[in-house]
């Protein structure tokens, strides 16, 4: 099976589909359904098993809630007002014992209970004067890659090469960075659903030597109201569960913690949870 990963599209009388198939993460995510449910998890259920996935993920709408837990998935997120306000339930199923055993689950439960006593005030912070923030265009498609492959040994989807890059800026992505002596350090991304009116903020990296500077929470505020203004009020972000760091950025910047992704995807050296954590922008 092809590495890279694609988007399906099926349509049968009854039902239609939008699927992620993702090889290179050994898993598929039903991105979004109408028509009948049944049919739908049944598909879904054989696209699983066709693609060898070690686990099916689904954003379910709240109406279906029930029937998924009655067919055996398990919710894991959920990202409040995904579609068009409506909430958005990540359900998973798994296909190997060893895609559900975890070693690291009780370490990020304590994680979640430290960052919440953070404070939760947010201070805009300011980066020596040598830091310039830009949005970024295809010209620095090139050196964003090269930023992600210094970060993320592995990354679940393919940053390091610069044409990809490029094609999710083609396709609505916003990024922002921040230059150091003429040298990107520092860089985030929204990925926007223009149709559902969400986005993701994603792809968030600095080199080790530049955090010290807050620099992570600028971009992510410049990019909330780059959002703002496209009428975007649903943030959402996934992040690595073993990183305090990047959890503690999106509780102070006013992200609510809304569950975790067993085994989700592999990401900086190895295949890890994910917390997801959301934001209404529509409140400040």
């Amino acid at each position: 099976m092809n590495q890279s990963a694609s988007i399906i599209y099926i349509k049968e009388e009854n039902f239609y589909l939008e699927v992620y198939l993702d090889p290179f993460n050994k898993r598929i995510r039903i991105d979004d359904y109408r028509g009948n449910t049944q049919l739908v998890l049944e598909k879904a259920e054989e696209l699983a098993r066709m693609h060898h996935a070690e686990k099916l993920i689904m954003k379910v709408r709240s109406e279906d809630f029930f029937h998924l837990l009655e067919k055996g998935l398990q919710p894991e997120t959920v990202v409040d007002r995904y579609f068009l306000g409506s909430d958005a339930h990540f359900f998973s199923k798994f296909y190997t014992v060893e895609r559900k055993k975890n070693e690291h689950w009780i370490t990020e439960d304590g994680m979640i209970h430290s960052i919440y006593q953070l404070d939760s005030s947010f201070d805009k912070p300011y980066p020596p004067k040598e830091y310039e923030l830009k949005k970024a265009d295809e010209s620095c498609a090139e050196e964003l890659s090269g930023l992600y492959r210094e970060v993320f040994q592995i990354y679940p989807t393919p940053l390091h090469d610069p044409d990809y890059v490029k094609k999710t800026m083609k396709e609505g992505t916003v990024y922002y960075v921040f230059f150091h002596q003429g040298k990107i350090v520092s860089a985030a991304s929204a990925e926007v659903n223009s149709f559902y009116k969400n986005a993701e903020l994603t792809d968030c990296a600095t080199l080790k030597e530049h955090r010290k500077y807050g620099l992570m929470k600028i971009i992510l505020r410049e990019l909330e109201g780059e959002l703002k203004q496209q009428g975007i009020y649903c943030a959402y972000s996934i992040a690595r569960s073993l990183s305090f760091g990047m959890n503690a950025v999106l509780y102070q910047l006013g992200y609510k913690y809304r569950g975790r992704l067993m085994n989700n995807c592999y990401i900086y050296d190895k295949l890890e949870n994910m917390n997801m954590w959301v934001k209404n922008l529509a409140n400040g």
